[in-house]
């Protein structure tokens, strides 16, 4: 299942010769839709050409399709796509301001780069000012940074603000960037004919804009039809990526790693205890969450802990290991990082601390202090925990 890492799979050299013909093809396309002449990127501001818009939404709304209805016939795992992090407010400002700089100079700075390599003065000179203006803003961020930080979401899409499905969203979008296409073709018939004497006509006069749109709207039905692949099926689709990690037991951590790990001051830890309420009630790790298992295949209990920090670790808790086996294989497939399980539940977390004391008093059985590491062997157990962080998307324009 998709993606691949290019990297692993053709080497260092090779992965930078795909990253490369990738990034020199989409130059190449920018250019060939006009993208390197200033006039025509600005004509859009004036609504006499609408290259970019029509350009812009044909290329978002064709991966979109793409991406979403490879995710529903199991083809590609969409937890594993980076999307950049969400900053809502600084967001606005920020594309406020770069907006203002397109209208003035004529350029982003990806067209910018577009414009240097086909020769161009004004291409150039943008370019010079961006890499000035992004030294400047570097240099002035830590007087507005909490501001800079604020409103931080880490992977939020439409479908999550708007609340529906993503065959909803992804029908939605398609149905609203044909409308903008629509729009925007006959603004420009207007402009085009204005003064002319010629009869503006609201009707679509290509055929292959019909047919295109026509396919757009029977592909994203088809997508909201099929439906995004529940955790159940995903797992079923991704079970040769994991399966190993369960079978060689290096998801299971020791209650010791728990304990130390639950101590240090850089790790979020969340920790779920699947075990039933009752038995959460009477005895239960202080700061753990009793969740049922079923909860795991509910998106919305699952969203807050795909949006962890880097740091952050999920560790499960079962009397059972099959109910968090399981557990750890739907978190892992909704695209959830650093998931773990406590060996044997709290089936020997009692015996192991009950006789311990420090300083003459016995040892916090829900919340074990870091210094009753020391009344073990450094030995005791094997650490486990490795910290991994989601692939993060990047580029001038993104």
């Amino acid at each position: 299942m998709l993606p691949l890492d290019i990297s692993a799979e053709l080497g260092k050299a090779g992965g930078y010769l795909v990253f490369f013909l990738l990034g020199a093809g989409f130059g190449v396309a920018l250019e060939l839709a006009g993208f390197g002449d200033s006039r025509r990127l600005a004509a859009q501001f004036y609504l006499k050409d609408m290259t970019v818009l029509k350009t812009m939404f044909t290329g978002i709304v064709v991966a979109c399709l793409l991406i979403f209805l490879s995710s529903a016939i199991g083809w590609l795992d969409f937890s594993q796509i980076a999307v950049n992090q969400t900053f809502l407010w600084p967001g606005i400002i920020g594309g406020l301001i770069m907006g203002v700089g397109f209208i003035v100079g004529g350029y982003c700075p990806g067209t910018s780069l577009v414009a240097t390599a086909s020769l161009k003065i004004d291409g150039l000179t943008f370019l010079a000012g961006a890499v000035i203006g992004a030294g400047l803003f570097g240099e002035s961020l830590p007087s507005f940074e909490n501001f800079w930080n604020s409103s931080f979401t880490d992977r939020f899409l439409l479908s999550d603000w708007l609340g529906w499905s993503i065959g909803a969203t992804v029908f939605t979008v398609t149905v609203f960037a044909l409308v903008a296409f629509y729009g925007a073709e006959k603004t420009e018939e207007f402009f085009r004919i204005k003064g002319s004497g010629k009869a503006w006509s609201w009707k679509i006069s290509k055929r292959s804009y019909i047919i295109g749109a026509g396919t757009l709207i029977a592909v994203a039905a088809l997508i909201w039809f099929i439906g995004q692949p529940d955790p159940v099926r995903k797992w079923k689709l991704m079970e040769s990526r994991y399966s190993a990690q369960i079978t060689s037991k290096e998801i299971f951590i020791h209650p010791l790693e728990y304990v130390k790990t639950n101590s240090e001051s850089s790790i979020k830890l969340i920790t779920l205890d699947l075990r039933p309420e009752a038995e959460y009630a009477a005895f239960h790790l202080s700061g753990s969450e009793n969740f049922k298992p079923g909860d795991i295949l509910n998106p919305k209990m699952v969203f807050p802990l795909t949006q962890l920090p880097s740091q952050g670790i999920v560790v499960l808790i079962a009397d059972q290991d099959s109910v968090s086996v399981k557990a750890w294989k739907y978190l892992k497939v909704q695209g959830v990082m650093n998931v773990y399980i406590l060996e044997n539940g709290l089936n020997d977390w009692k015996s192991l601390f009950a006789d311990k004391t420090l300083e003459g008093k016995p040892v916090n059985l829900s919340s074990p202090s870091a210094e009753v590491l020391k009344l073990f062997p450094k030995d005791s157990y094997i650490q486990k925990i490795k910290i991994g962080s989601k692939k993060r998307a990047g580029g001038l324009c993104s």
